[in-house]
Order: C-alpha cells, then sequence, then structure tokens
C-alpha cells in the first residue's frame, strides 16, 4: 500500500491502475513527462469483462496511450501475436483466463508477461498456475504477478460499485439457497476489502444487525484480518490509531426504499432516471416529429469534465443557470483570444502558424477552448434532451405529488391524473409514484384498489407485482423502514427526509412553462433569466435516512436522539483488535466513513451524503458511498416486480 493516499478513491484508483501499466514500477506512466534518459516501452493491454468495466469508468483510450498502450482487447478475442512486444494481463483469478495465459505463454505470442489479477488469487488456483508455467518450460518470459486489489467500479470520485446486479432479490428470496448466500457474502466482503487496501485504511466496521449486512461484515472483518496478519501489508493504514480510523458503515437496502423509487430534481440523479447513466456513459434519446421511435445518443463522461464535477450535483434549475453562465464566459474567452489575432473565429486559427506573439498564444489556447466548448455542448444537448422528456411525461406532476403525500387533495389529484395520457408514456412514473405513496401515506386499500384497477384498465403492459411486493413489505414491516422509531415519527420522518430535494410546492409550480418553450436551437439563450425566476422554488435542503444514520455515527453529538439509539444497536467489529471479533458499541466521532449499501444504492443517496459532508461551516468530512450495484428506479422496479412475482 502506498504511504499516501490521494484526496478521494478514483484518484487513487486511477493512480494505482497508471502504476500497473507502468509494469509496477516507480515513477510516473505518462509518457509526455518521461526524462530523457528513460526507455519508452510500448506495451499491449489485454482485460476480460470485468476489468474492462474497472478501466474503462476511469480511463480513457487517449489516457491508455498515453501510458504506453498501443493495444488494448479482451483475453477471450481473436488477438494477433505480437511476439517483440510486452503484455500486461489485468483479468479477474479465474480457471479460463489462468488457461488463455499458458495458451498465449505457450505459443509464444508476447515477449514478457506481467499478469495482474482484479483480486487476490486463491492458493490453489496460483498453485494451478505456477505448474502450468513450469510445464511450459517458458517461466523465463513471466516478469510479474501481482494481486491489484481493483475489483470495484469508481464513477464519481467517491462513489463505487461492486457491479453485482440483483443482489436485493437474491437475498430477499426464500428460495436462495444457503450456498448461495455465503458465495454472496464472499465476493461482496471481496470487493469491500478491495476497497479499503486501495483507500490505504483499515476502518472500525459497523453494521446493521439480522441482514446481509451483519454477514457481509462478520467475512470482511475475517479478510482484514487475515490480511493484516500478513507481515507484508504494513501500509500506513495498518498504524492509525482508532481516532484517526474511518469508520465503514454497513446497511440492508431494505433500511430505505423509498429513496430508491423518488423522482429528483438533481442533475446527476435525473439524468440516471430519465434517461441511462453506466459506468459514466450518458445515453439519451431524441424523438423527431417524423419518427415515434427516438434515436439513442450516447456521451462518455471524462473524470476531467468540468461541467459535471462541478454542477452534476445541483438541482435543474441550478444546473441550467450555470450553462448559460459558462457558455458565455467560453464566448468571451473565445472572442479575447481572436480579437488579438484579427481573426472573427476559432476556426480560422491556423495550428501550424507561428508568424506572431498573438498568434502563437491563440494557437496555444485553441485546444483548451476547443474541448471546453465540446463538453458545453454536450452538456447543452443533454439539458435540452430532458426538458424534452420533462415536458413529454408532464413528470413535475410526479414530484409535486410525492412531495406532498400526505395531502388529501394531492392523493386524490393523483387518481385522477392516473389515467390522463401525456405525450410519452409516463406509466411507469405513475407506478412509482404510487409505490411511494403507499410507503409514506396512509392512504388505506380501497385507494390502492381503484388505483390498481386504472393501471388494469389504463395501462395492461405495465406489471404491478413492485406494488404487490411493495404492499407485502409494508405489511409485514408495518411501515418499519426505520424499526425501532415509532410508527407515527417513522411515517413523517421517513417521508420528510426521503423527499430531499422536494420540500416546496412551489418548486415546480408553473415550472413547465417556463422550461419547457427552450428548444434545442435556442437553449443557450436566455436561460440565465429563466433560471434567475425558478430560483426562488428551489426547497430547503433535507436529509434522507441514510445520512441521519450516518450523521448519528459520525457526529452522534450532533445528531437525532432517535437515530443515535437505532444505530447503538449496530454490530461493531475491529479488524486490529485481538481475541474477539466483537465489541459493545462505542460513540465517538469520525472524520472520514465509509457507506455500503447491501441490495442497491442510488445516486440520490450518494447526493444526499455529499451534500451533508460538505456543509459549510462545520468541520470537513469525508464519506465514500457504495453499494453492490448503482440502480435506477426502472432497475429496482424489475427487481420488485421479480420478487412480487414470487
Amino acid at each position: 500500500m502506498s504511504s499516501i493516499a490521494p484526496s478521494n478513491l478514483r484518484d487513487r484508483q486511477i493512480e494505482i491502475l497508471e502504476h500497473m501499466l507502468h509494469l509496477n514500477k516507480e515513477g510516473s506512466a505518462d509518457l509526455t513527462l518521461a526524462s530523457k534518459s528513460e526507455e519508452i516501452i510500448w506495451k499491449v493491454l489485454v482485460l476480460d469483462n470485468k476489468s474492462r468495466g474497472v478501466i474503462s469508468s476511469v480511463l480513457r483510450v487517449n489516457d491508455l496511450l498515453r501510458c504506453g498502450i498501443t493495444v488494448h482487447s479482451l483475453i477471450n478475442s481473436n488477438r494477433s501475436p505480437l511476439p517483440d512486444v510486452p503484455v500486461i494481463y489485468f483479468v479477474e483469478p479465474t480457471i479460463e483466463n489462468i488457461l488463455q495465459i499458458i495458451d498465449d505463454l505457450n505459443q509464444d505470442k508476447y515477449d514478457s508477461f506481467y499478469i495482474n489479477f482484479t483480486t487476490s488469487i486463491n492458493r490453489e488456483l496460483l498453485e494451478e498456475f505456477a505448474k502450468k508455467v513450469s510445464v511450459s518450460g517458458k517461466s523465463f518470459k513471466i516478469k510479474q504477478v501481482y494481486d491489484q486489489y481493483l475489483d470495484f467500479i469508481v464513477t464519481e470520485p467517491n462513489l463505487f460499485s461492486l457491479n453485482l446486479p440483483r443482489i436485493f432479490t437474491r437475498f430477499n428470496t426464500a428460495g436462495t439457497d444457503e450456498d448461495t448466500i455465503h458465495q454472496l457474502v464472499d465476493r461482496i466482503a471481496q470487493g469491500l476489502l478491495s476497497t479499503i487496501i486501495a483507500m490505504d485504511t483499515v476502518p472500525v466496521i459497523r453494521a446493521q444487525q439480522h441482514g446481509p449486512a451483519e454477514f457481509v461484515a462478520s467475512q470482511l472483518d475475517l479478510k482484514l484480518r487475515d490480511y493484516l496478519s500478513n507481515s507484508r501489508n504494513t501500509g500506513a493504514g495498518s498504524s492509525q490509531s482508532i481516532h484517526q480510523r474511518p469508520v465503514l458503515i454497513l446497511l440492508d437496502r431494505n433500511f430505505d426504499l423509498t429513496s430508491m423509487f423518488s423522482h429528483s430534481w438533481i442533475y446527476q440523479c435525473m439524468v440516471s432516471d430519465v434517461f441511462t447513466l453506466q459506468r459514466n456513459t450518458i445515453k439519451i434519446r431524441k424523438y423527431t416529429k417524423e419518427s415515434t421511435d427516438p434515436s439513442i445518443k450516447s456521451y462518455d463522461v471524462d473524470p476531467r469534465d468540468f461541467f459535471w464535477n462541478k454542477y452534476s450535483q445541483l438541482p435543474f434549475p441550478d444546473v441550467v443557470e450555470n450553462a448559460d453562465a459558462e457558455l458565455n464566459a467560453y464566448k468571451n474567452d473565445a472572442k479575447e483570444v481572436t480579437s488579438k489575432t484579427g481573426l472573427s473565429s476559432l476556426h480560422d486559427i491556423d495550428p501550424n502558424a507561428n508568424d506572431t506573439a498573438n498568434i502563437q498564444q491563440a494557437v496555444e489556447k485553441l485546444p483548451e477552448l476547443t474541448a471546453r466548448k465540446a463538453t458545453l455542448d454536450m452538456h447543452m444537448d443533454i439539458l435540452a434532451a430532458l426538458i424534452s422528456e420533462l415536458q413529454a411525461k408532464t413528470l413535475d406532476k410526479f414530484f409535486e405529488i410525492e412531495q406532498n403525500a400526505n395531502d388529501p387533495k394531492e392523493l386524490k389529484e393523483f387518481l385522477d391524473l392516473l389515467p390522463i395520457d401525456s405525450e410519452r408514456d409516463s406509466s411507469s412514473d405513475k407506478l412509482r409514484t404510487l409505490i411511494i405513496l403507499t410507503l409514506v401515506a396512509d392512504v388505506g386499500s380501497e385507494y390502492v384498489s381503484k388505483a390498481k384497477q386504472i393501471f388494469r384498465d389504463k395501462y395492461p403492459h405495465i406489471d404491478l407485482s413492485a406494488l404487490d411486493y411493495i404492499l407485502k413489505f409494508k405489511e409485514n414491516s408495518k411501515l418499519a423502514n426505520l424499526t425501532s422509531l415509532s410508527n407515527s415519527a417513522s411515517q413523517k420522518n421517513s417521508y420528510n427526509n426521503q423527499q430531499a430535494n422536494l420540500n416546496s410546492s412551489a418548486l415546480l409550480s408553473g415550472l413547465s412553462s417556463k422550461l419547457y418553450g427552450l428548444t434545442e436551437g435556442r437553449i443557450s439563450e436566455g436561460l440565465s433569466s429563466i433560471a434567475t425566476r425558478i430560483k426562488s422554488f428551489i426547497p430547503e435542503k433535507k436529509q434522507l435516512p441514510i445520512t441521519n444514520i450516518i450523521e448519528a455515527i459520525m457526529e452522534p453529538n450532533n445528531a437525532s436522539a432517535n437515530y443515535v439509539q437505532l444505530t447503538d444497536e449496530y454490530l461493531y467489529l475491529d479488524p486490529k483488535s485481538r481475541g474477539g471479533h466483537s465489541k459493545p458499541p462505542r460513540r465517538q466521532s469520525y472524520q472520514e466513513a465509509f457507506v455500503f449499501v447491501v441490495g442497491g444504492g442510488n445516486y440520490l443517496e450518494y447526493q444526499n451524503l455529499q451534500e451533508w459532508a460538505s456543509e459549510p461551516g462545520k468541520s470537513p468530512r469525508k464519506v465514500v458511498y457504495g453499494s453492490t450495484d448503482i440502480i435506477s428506479p426502472t432497475g429496482f422496479i424489475e427487481e420488485c416486480n421479480e420478487l412480487g412475482k414470487n
């Protein structure tokens, strides 16, 4: 482990990956920074599906080229031999991958072999690998074998996923056998071990009891103890005192289901909800008058995307306003550069010109300005598409109804709204709102029956199994998302807290008419004045249940007494303690926390935690948020549909 940890998880993962691409040697992998005396080595990179997901989330093709990677391909593809070039394998430690590496070795496909596994290879498989290498008679070609502990995907500075789908379904299905449960728990614990090792720390573990989170915590505790007992693993993290160490908080998804269905007003959450956001790739749908079928356009969000980094966690109106401001700033900068040269446009600048100092200065600024414009054009397109979807599906009404779930007028209005067609099918959004109403409002069986009948008559294509599952869940748990709180407090707190960004009924009142007049052609015109008018509707910020839980553990003196009492019951494990694995809970303050949800997470919870961690006027706090998988509301409905059918 490194003695100096970067500021966030994404930076740390990039650092480890670039170190691997530099053949695990000291120094920078960036060829542009290499000294004249240093030999430049061009390499081949071989990946599998798992490792490709890890790398593609944080590095682009240009980044690989900068690190000396000229060719990258999948291990199970038809790869051409390059016998004079070294190869870096970055793959899962599976028997299939081992056999393929041996086959490449026997064929002399590459000059030298640098083998990196996404996580630790077990002894049995390592011995099998060593035996086959020995039989090949070409062990001299194997230069390195490393366990990289990178079995997780990072998409935001402090957001990670283990990319394990359907965990909520599998843990909540009665038919899942014990062996499968043990295997899943072990995989989750191994992924968390990778994250902890990457961040070079040994946290205290707190876990919700009587469920998967407790099983994962116990397994992770054993894995960390085993790792620390190895004398080679004595990094900076292993010498931290209890007061400096972070806390790892493990939760089961059942602690709060409402946030998984909620409509949100945050830019990042809206992109994930309305479109598709996976591994930093955004896929938007664009409709034309000529066709009812949309065209799909994909955008990659680079870790260096200045607009996304600055504004993705802001409410949509703020993002609209800032887009306009950023575009105007770009235009002014471009005008300043061109005015000095006597040219009218950046397009007229000749990159090969060097006849005057002003032209030379313009040439030097051209790449940065061009990249900046491309980023702004991308987000302008995404914002325009979001506005189009908001209008076509009348999503503002669902925001408003969810926000006022306990208002009888809103409940009646929802029933009236259900059978009304919108420009594009919004039946899935209506189902999500109905599910939220059943979770947080006292709607009664008659209300639910009326709503279900409307769905059957009007939207026969919609599967109501997810609603049936939620109704059963509510019945069994007695609305106990947070079971130790009283029923009345639970209903009130659960609803108010989970509607983090929807606290004012004025928020969406009239918003449609103000935003929907914008078209792609004029989205950059006049947005500032529109956004200024709607900024007054942005609600007071509220904390989600997950944030209340984290606050109770990290800052018990400032947290709600109910949540402190609730978290006092959480399991307490210290992997560095001797003797027994478990200790009584102790209240203390932490400056850093890892929060992990077993069964799926979302951008809404990540955003709410980051907002709390960076509250102005408070001491600095750091929260890393992760889950078995980052799921969209539509994806979570599909999981609940499966559970409802079971």
